[in-house]
């Protein structure tokens, strides 16, 4: 499993991006089933690989926010040192390990499994992996050195499996295209002249750096004889769009409810077994859970969210997907709904938005994505009768798995 950090979901060579070039991706993109309206539930790093690997919506797992509840006057440095922050950490990873995860569920069906780069939720061992780089730093630690400085932990693990005749499985999370943007010059120089900014270079450059980092990775499971019997599986944990001259995220990008943080090209490769094609139909990364397990024969729970990816039947027929932002910090760790401040349905090219008065005071917007794809246009008020029905949707989703 491949899971980009931080990158718009147009930054590829194979979504049309006219500057950055990512040949390996794109060659991925063309060997896989490729969805190219793939969503995150939610714009968050952590809630969203919380879903990732839990194939459950945040409010279900309970990982809405990257960091526990910070007193008003307590200055952020801290906070992070303080024994609330230390117990709030520690509650979400009891949260967490009441759900049955993939390496978890994968284990039982004896295969090992491998964490490396970002990993919000302690010790790898908390997620179910049977290895692991990361210790409990709140973004990976050791297990950010993953891509940017090497690959061998990776390949020394394939290797040991092969050698034990077991299946595995990967958590390739480089903190890559995530800032700090500090690319190798070489790449940097490439894209200096065509960029409107040194910021939006850096983060170009980035974007490509990943992108090798990827081809060196599929490269290693040819030369090992293993691409057939792989199933490789891409996608990102929310969107980013760089300010162009000052430091940080532009709005509509990461913790926003717009396709510039939820959106993502999922992508799964298994040569011989998946037929490359490419959908433009929406689907969810919770879908990646149930699909990986079917692929592997491993039983799924049966009250998931998400559906199997490989069946084209039961991709087409689902009505709506879904979706739910919050605050960056837990307002009550207690109750989930408390931190909400939107959640958002997309049926038939439409998305609604609803925002959670008590903490992001608005109005509905409504998006029609197919000719709105940067969501310009608010026709909310163009158009009770469709806000009403889908704001019916989104409740009985929201109701319906609210625990």
């Amino acid at each position: 499993m491949i899971i980009s950090d931080d990158q718009h979901w147009g930054d590829y060579g194979f979504m049309g991006h006219p500057q950055i070039q990512t040949p390996h991706l794109d060659r991925l993109a063309r060997e896989s089933l490729t969805f190219r309206h793939g969503y995150v539930p939610s714009s968050l790093c952590c809630p969203s690989l919380a879903s990732i690997i839990t194939g459950r919506y945040p409010h279900e797992h309970r990982i809405t926010s990257n960091d526990p509840t910070k007193p008003e006057t307590m200055p952020q440095n801290e906070f992070v040192k303080s024994p609330a922050f230390q117990a709030g950490r520690a509650r979400m990873v009891r949260d967490v390990s009441a759900w049955p995860t993939l390496p978890s569920l994968l284990g039982q069906a004896g295969y090992v499994s491998l964490q490396t780069g970002k990993w919000w939720l302690g010790d790898y061992t908390h997620g179910g992996f049977t290895a692991g780089m990361t210790r409990g730093g709140r973004h990976g630690d050791e297990g950010l050195t993953i891509g940017r400085q090497t690959l061998q932990p990776i390949t020394d693990f394939i290797t040991d499996a092969q050698q034990q005749q077991k299946p595995f499985f990967i958590w390739y999370a480089p903190l890559m295209p995530h800032d700090p943007h500090n690319p190798p010059e070489r790449l940097l120089a490439k894209y200096r002249a065509q960029a409107p900014s040194e910021r939006i270079a850096k983060y170009w450059a980035m974007v490509e750096w990943f992108d090798e980092t990827c081809g060196e990775l599929l490269a290693h499971l040819d030369r090992a004889g293993l691409t057939k019997n792989t199933l490789v599986v891409y996608v990102a944990d929310n969107g980013w769009i760089t300010q162009p001259q000052a430091a940080g995220f532009a709005p509509k990008s990461k913790q926003s409810p717009y396709d510039g943080g939820l959106r993502t090209p999922l992508m799964l490769r298994w040569p011989g077994t998946l037929a490359p094609h490419t959908s433009d139909t929406p689907v969810s990364s919770l879908d990646l859970f149930p699909t990986i397990l079917q692929a592997c024969g491993v039983p799924a729970p049966r009250d998931l969210p998400g559906i199997n990816l490989a069946d084209p039947r039961a991709v087409a027929a689902r009505p709506a997907i879904f979706g739910e932002c919050f605050t960056h910090n837990f307002v009550d760790q207690n109750d989930p709904a408390t931190s909400l401040r939107w959640r958002w349905i997309l049926s038939d090219g439409w998305k609604l938005i609803i925002p959670a008065p008590q903490n992001e005071p608005g109005q509905p917007e409504l998006y029609h994505l197919p000719a709105d794809q940067h969501e310009m246009h608010n026709l909310a008020g163009q158009e009770s009768v469709r806000v009403k029905a889908l704001h019916a949707q989104l409740d009985a989703q929201w109701l319906g798995t609210l625990r």
